[in-house]
């Protein structure tokens, strides 16, 4: 069998994975049934990845394939083995994922961003905290402590961030339809950086995201069952 090793970002806590897009990888790795292994890997550990040509996690080792950055590992892996279960069911569903990649990156996670600020600082590795806040400082224009000042409101505007997922999971049970495909790795990857590094309660039991995150969840325990972390 082809050994699998994935460079997973961690914590001061070696067994804290918080990185959503390295669970995106997971997720999709599980969602093939590819057995791997995980390196936990800190920000400025950038020699342990240098064969990837670039600096952040996640890197997949995938027999003799290098291949870095959660998107293009998804499309490796179904390419690859194409004979396993399908990550997107088909090339005009994958076009479509793309969307949903950039739209999590981009307003997602920039939503629960200055929820989760001072709660992930406080779980980033002491060797990687003058990089990780000198580098969120450049991109933001602000101090952390700027960034996650008004929690209350922030959860409000994550609160309305979600209002087009509510809307689409109160009428269909998976992003991917009937079963969960990698858009649904790639959304729920947001909700598990949260649970990773926060205990704070980001939806209602009640709520369809609620609802639907348990479901795919449930489908992909082999990957979340010893996962450290905050209770939902």
């Amino acid at each position: 069998m082809t050994a699998r090793t994935l460079y997973d970002l961690a914590g001061a806590d070696a067994a804290r994975r918080f990185s959503p897009y390295c669970w995106r990888a997971k997720l999709a790795l599980g969602h093939k049934g590819l057995p791997f292994d995980t390196v936990p890997w800190r920000f400025t550990e950038k020699d342990a990845i240098a064969m990837s040509g670039q600096g952040r996690v996640p890197v997949l080792v995938d027999g003799e394939r290098v291949v870095h950055d959660s998107w293009r590992i998804a499309c490796h892996l179904e390419e690859a083995h194409a004979d396993r279960p399908s990550l997107f069911g088909g090339t005009a569903a994958r076009d479509a994922t793309r969307f949903l990649n950039q739209w999590t990156d981009g307003v997602l996670h920039l939503a629960l961003l200055p929820i989760l600020m001072g709660d992930l600082f406080g779980h980033v590795h002491e060797q990687d905290r003058d990089y990780f806040r000198a580098t969120r400082e450049e991109r933001f224009g602000r101090k952390l402590e700027e960034i996650g000042h008004d929690r209350e409101q922030a959860i409000a505007t994550f609160q309305a961030t979600l209002a087009p997922l509510r809307a689409t999971l109160e009428v269909q049970p998976f992003l991917g339809g009937d079963t969960p495909r990698y858009g649904d790795y790639i959304v729920l990857g947001a909700f598990l950086w949260a649970r990773g590094v926060s205990p704070i309660k980001l939806l209602e039991t009640d709520d369809p995201i609620a609802a639907w995150r348990d479901r795919v969840a449930a489908t992909r325990s082999d990957v979340l069952a010893d996962a450290v972390c905050y209770p939902w």
